[in-house]
């Protein structure tokens, strides 16, 4: 039986609509959509001291060496972590200031690029009528998707907010689903987790032993990702949230 439902954030219960997000040309080079953004957050008017490409090979070289201790071990890494790093590699002595700054400029692209389906928020109210709701996502800065959350509404409706930033582990790592059923109260075989990831979220929540909804309305060729995908097969498809009260409902007959 069905007593809780686990969302993914984004491109499930919003759209990330990462063309928005997506690289930019500069000075001959592709850079990050933000990269401009956070050099000018930088070094303001010094425009002498790094350019832009070279500003962002050395984010790259910082990023890499961060990974192998976090995200390549399913930990998460924060983005303020993330330019604190990059504030102390460059010899700032405003590390925290410059950090926290940087943090603001990145989301506030991030967020920008945004948005809401209108009719995911009353999918998400009814839902809440009859079973206990949590967000279960992938994000190194907890407050922007808190703050997404609260500007949809669906925070309302949900009884636990898991996030990979607070509690520092990443899907498809038991923890995090472990984290969600603590919070819903429910055992893992009562809950069903919803996303478009196959590897973070089919494969993750089930080998947790919840079972799950792949959510394909915003992938391009479902059929052939599935195909490459070497993984548990999710336990159902949906193309769209809307379609998920029905399925819920026949779960719990």
């Amino acid at each position: 039986m069905i007593r809780g439902i686990a969302f993914d954030l984004f491109d499930t219960l919003v759209d990330q609509n990462h063309g928005r997000f997506a690289p930019v040309e500069f000075e001959g080079r592709r850079v990050g959509a933000t990269t401009p953004a956070l050099h000018a957050a930088v070094f303001e008017k010094d425009d002498d001291s790094m350019s832009v490409v070279e500003f962002a090979d050395l984010m790259r070289s910082v990023d890499q060496e961060l990974r192998a201790d976090t995200l390549d071990r399913g930990l998460e890494l924060s983005t303020l972590d993330r330019f604190a790093a990059l504030a102390t590699r460059m010899g700032r002595s405003d590390v925290l200031d410059l950090a926290q700054r940087l943090t603001e400029v990145h989301m506030g692209v991030l967020r920008s690029a945004v948005t809401v389906p209108s009719h995911h928020e009353a999918v998400m109210a009814s839902l809440a009528v009859d079973y206990r709701l949590a967000l279960c996502s992938n994000f190194s800065h907890a407050p922007t998707a808190r703050g997404i959350l609260a500007e949809a509404g669906f925070d309302a409706h949900l009884t636990s907010i898991v996030v990979s930033d607070e509690i520092g582990i990443r899907k498809p790592r038991r923890e995090i689903f472990e984290a969600v059923t603590n919070a819903l109260d429910c055992s893992p075989d009562e809950i069903l987790h919803v996303g478009d990831s196959l590897r973070a979220d089919v494969a993750g929540a089930a080998a947790f032993g919840m079972r799950t909804v792949w959510l394909t309305r915003r992938i391009a060729d479902p059929e052939a990702e599935l195909d490459r995908f070497e993984g548990p097969r999710p336990d159902f498809a949906l193309e769209d949230l809307m379609d998920l009260p029905v399925l819920v409902a026949r779960l719990t007959v």
